[in-house]
């Protein structure tokens, strides 16, 4: 969420800033004159209580005169006050529906074509043979069972069965334990969440529509753990000294994925429900863009001992998320496709989210401030046996299993046909 002072302010800077994220001059004009309609406002219901005061002090005035005064006085306060409220509606709907301002450092551009690639780690994967993609390799192993996740809840609820299962599961408690090494604390949290938490990520109310509620409305299954982790202290005033405060968690994750008909869905890529360890940090404003570089660092290290080729990408301001200032995507590399696919989005959301969840901390100094919060994949489950099962491919079908996920497959080394 904004910060009101930059709107009432400075609006040239925010106009610049989320013409960039396709926000039309025309509803920032409109904002900008409600705003200035709610300066005139309240300037002229502080006059009415000086007005008032002095009616009640009486000089001059009959007691008669005095009433008289005084009710003229109160009708016209509440005529204000409720044009204020009116006015307060508009005002907070819009700003509500405003997405985060970017960084001066992300790249100006409309689409993902707008990206940059910051950096790439090792080659792509050559074969001797014309790689499989995971669709086939699952099926003839035996391991993904796409009709029965169609049988049992529809399209984009895959099934895994057998090693395909086991594997997945070695992947979430493989990044688990490394995030843990690395410092984060791990969490467990509900897979369910208020609505209060969703306002306070951004999910709400601009993509309620997205989420999966319970009957009532009064919960969402998660879509991912930034949202209970970054609610974890909503409402709280953290000390400076605890930060920064670094959290994972493993969740299943459930998304509507609208407007995803026809892509990637007939595997894993893009789905309904999937597993997925989440990385979340506070911090000082101060430290928040060091701390979003060690961030996507972290996710990358899951790639790296996996031994999967992957890349950095910088998001351009047209590709960012809704509360993102700053986004890297992971990219890994995927050899049926020929090309990289996200598997991780690393963002700093600097103070946007902290706003709207009354999350802050008391500097050294006593002073008050929010914090800024940080999110990652570290990194989707399904996503990652995809870039295993792809890249360690073999002629005859079978798929090894990377090095360091032998120590949680009891002994397996090998995927093969039952």
């Amino acid at each position: 969420m904004w910060d009101t002072r930059i709107i009432e302010d400075n609006p040239q800077q925010l106009l610049t800033s989320l013409q960039q994220r396709g926000i039309s001059v025309a509803d920032l004009t409109s904002l900008n004159e409600r705003i200035a309609e709610r300066r005139t406002t309240i300037s002229k219901i502080e006059r009415l209580n000086a007005e008032r005061n002095r009616v009640a002090a009486g000089a001059g005035n009959t007691p008669t005169d005095r009433q008289m005064n005084a009710r003229g006085v109160r009708e016209q306060a509440r005529h204000l006050k409720a044009q204020l409220a009116e006015l307060d509606a508009i005002i907070d709907t819009t700003v509500l529906g405003l997405p985060n301002r970017p960084h001066e450092s992300v790249p100006a551009g409309d689409s993902a074509k707008d990206n940059l690639v910051v950096r790439t780690w090792s080659t792509p994967t050559a074969f001797t043979f014309e790689p499989k993609d995971h669709i086939d390799i699952g099926r003839d192993l035996g391991i993904i069972d796409i009709p029965a996740g169609v049988r049992l809840a529809g399209t984009g609820f895959p099934c895994l069965t057998g090693l395909g299962a086991r594997l997945n599961r070695a992947v979430i408690n493989f990044m688990l334990d490394l995030h843990c090494r690395n410092g984060f604390l791990e969490v467990a949290p509900p897979f369910v969440a208020n609505r209060d938490c969703f306002f306070g990520t951004g999910q709400m109310p601009k993509f309620e529509n997205e989420l999966y509620w319970t009957e009532q409305g009064q919960f969402g299954l998660v879509p991912t753990a930034e949202v209970p982790l970054t609610n974890l202290h909503r409402g709280e005033i953290l000390s400076e000294s605890d930060l920064p405060r670094k959290f994972t968690a493993y969740t299943p994750c459930w998304r509507r994925e609208a407007g995803s008909y026809g892509k990637d869905t007939k595997g894993l890529i893009r789905v309904h429900q999937f597993d997925k360890v989440e990385l979340v940090k506070y911090t000082t404003r101060e430290a928040s863009y060091s701390e979003l570089e060690s961030l996507a660092d972290e996710a990358e290290e899951v790639l790296r001992q996996l031994g999967i080729p992957h890349r950095r990408v910088l998001l351009c301001a047209g590709d960012l998320g809704f509360s993102a200032a700053k986004t890297y995507d992971v990219e890994a590399w995927i050899p049926s496709q020929s090309c990289f696919r996200e598997i991780s989005s690393c963002s700093n959301c600097e103070d946007f989210q902290s706003r709207r969840m009354k999350l802050r901390c008391r500097r050294s100094n006593g002073k008050v401030e929010y914090v800024h919060t940080l999110n990652g994949s570290g990194l989707a489950a399904g996503r990652t046996v995809v870039a295993i099962l792809e890249n360690y491919q073999n002629a005859d079908g079978s798929v090894r299993v990377p090095e360091v996920l032998l120590p949680y497959m009891d002994g397996v080394t090998e995927v093969r046909p039952r």
